[in-house]
């Protein structure tokens, strides 16, 4: 299995990247358009795409969407596109993370390797089961009053970190560090994957019982 996907059509930055990505231990391949990227995929198990917006006459964000159609697959954008508008339409659509080009190789890293260590982490541990919920980390699901709840990967981070924290106040800087492994982000990025899990886990997400709102500090699960 590959650990990383890079898909853009800047070659030579690709084919550099994927060069230090290996010099450290994280095994990695490039593509340079979609055809080619959905081939890969079909040959090879990855477990993370780092994946460019503009790519010549295509784009990453409709490719994004036609991954999150049938895969949780780690998505990383990388973009020379600094607007917070592709920002969030990028986290919006199913994107992980949003990482501004041009960037240093080492911060690429560090989130690459972030990325691969939960996957792992995830391997290993068993489906658990409390009330009404059931988790199961290997396979990113959650079940809810026994109904299969559709999360994206970024998303299901962020409920299993409040699942298993729950019915404890858990601080904004605390999830951006846990969950996205960098207190470097905007609450925008957050609210928005609150937001996604609400609609789909409360009967009413514009006033929650399960992930409460906690004012000026964070949020919480009550179970």
């Amino acid at each position: 299995m590959l650990d990383c996907l890079i898909v853009d059509d800047e070659k030579e930055l690709a084919a550099a990247t994927c060069e230090y990505l290996d010099m450290f231990g994280v095994s990695a391949a490039y593509v340079t358009n979609t055809a080619d990227c959905f081939s890969f995929l079909e040959k090879t198990k990855v477990k993370l795409l780092l994946l460019d917006i503009n790519l010549d006459h295509e784009s990453g964000f409709v490719l994004c969407k036609t991954i999150r159609e049938h895969s949780n697959i780690p998505i990383l954008f990388i973009s020379a596109r600094q607007s917070d508008d592709d920002v969030l339409i990028g986290l919006n659509i199913g994107g992980d993370d949003y990482i501004k080009k041009p960037y240093l190789l080492s911060i690429l890293l560090a989130k690459v390797k972030i990325v691969l260590k939960r996957y792992e982490e995830t391997k290993k541990v068993n489906p658990t089961t409390l009330g009404r919920i059931q988790i199961d980390y290997q396979a990113m699901k959650v079940l809810l009053d026994g109904k299969d709840i559709i999360l994206k990967n970024m998303e299901f981070k962020l409920f299993a970190y409040l699942f298993e924290n729950r019915n404890k106040v858990i601080a904004k800087s605390d999830l951006f560090y846990n969950v996205w492994g960098d207190t470097f982000f905007s609450d925008n990025t957050l609210n928005v994957h609150i937001r996604k899990i609400r609609e789909k886990i409360e009967v009413n997400p514009n006033e929650p019982k399960m992930i409460k709102t906690i004012w000026g500090t964070g949020y919480m699960m009550k179970l």
